[in-house]
């Protein structure tokens, strides 16, 4: 956008698309996300609880659950006000700082989330590999250093992004493709030298997903050694079984995240409603699949939940 004068300015307010081409539908797309939240925030509001009142989930497993329950519920309600906003009012307004704050906290949050899955996965490693220090290696004390370890470093990370958009001129007008705030999606409106966002947001992604997702891999090569290094078929069986909520959660992350990545860099003219959608997908279906999947997978969630709505042991 250009100011009075023919320069180039930064926008009171960006304008928000949702999904190209279904402002007919929106009473069904508002429902649809309705739902979704719906599932997301009450699932993983029920996981917190369940860990917190039942002293048998008081482990290593179930405090790491709990992050991701509780880092779930942020990307939830990072997202919520504007997709509330656009699907059920039409409102597709947002302020520009407003824009940055949730960018800020969207991202961070799902860096988080990467994080926890690979704090997840040295718990099954190290539960599988040297099931007899468990106890004394994951004490409560460096769980909650852990914690505090992916909270400080996602915070940090990001902390750049904001400051880094602020900066730059937006003269290619101020509408988004989303029903929320995303800093490739400020990228594409805004204009002079964006080689700082581009490479630092490329460095975030290398040195977070990358990272993370090397050594999610590794710690399953490791499991998987030391499973078919079990003599019993059953014992074996069991073992892996122990996993299958945690493989659930990283794909239900990655794939999506995968998939984005793919798209844009193999097929460029793939129509906007393909990358909204997946970034859709990105952003809303592992927060609602993940307490689906420990409650399914996990027999403890499963028996606690049971006693909740029935009363009595399952």
């Amino acid at each position: 956008m250009l100011g009075p004068n023919g320069t180039p300015f930064q926008p009171a307010t960006f304008q928000l698309t949702g999904i190209p081409g279904a402002q007919r539908d929106l009473t069904w797309i508002a429902l649809i996300f309705c739902i979704l939240y719906l599932i997301s925030i009450t699932g993983n509001l029920a996981i917190l609880a369940l860990v917190l009142q039942e002293p048998a989930l008081h482990q290593p497993m179930y405090y790491f659950l709990s992050m991701l329950s509780l880092n779930d519920l942020g990307v939830s309600l990072s997202t919520l006000p504007t997709v509330l906003a656009t699907f059920c009012f039409n409102y597709r307004q947002v302020s520009f700082n407003g824009c940055l704050v949730q960018m800020f906290f969207i991202h961070t949050f799902s860096f988080m989330e990467s994080g926890i899955l690979l704090a997840m996965s040295f718990d099954r490693f190290v539960a599988i590999c040297n099931p007899l220090h468990y106890a004394t290696v994951l004490t409560n004390r460096r769980i909650l250093a852990m914690g505090m370890g992916i909270l400080t470093k996602s915070f940090i990370t990001l902390f750049p992004f904001p400051f880094l958009v602020k900066r730059l001129p937006f003269c290619k007008g101020n509408v988004l493709h989303h029903s929320y705030c995303l800093h490739p999606d400020l990228m594409k409106v805004a204009c002079g030298d964006i080689h700082v966002n581009n490479i630092y947001g490329l460095f975030v992604v290398i040195f977070t997903y990358g990272v993370d997702s090397t050594f999610i891999l590794l710690s399953y090569a490791l499991i998987l050694r030391a499973v078919l290094a079990i003599a019993s078929g059953e014992q074996r069986l069991k073992a892996l079984n122990t996993c299958m909520s945690h493989i659930c959660a990283v794909l239900a992350f990655y794939v999506p995240i995968i998939a984005v990545s793919m798209i844009h860099r193999f097929w460029k003219s793939a129509p906007p409603i393909v990358h909204v959608m997946m970034s859709n997908v990105y952003l809303f279906v592992p927060p609602m699949l993940n307490p689906i999947i420990y409650s399914v997978k996990t027999k403890e969630i499963r028996r606690g939940i049971l006693k909740i709505f029935y009363k009595s042991p399952a």
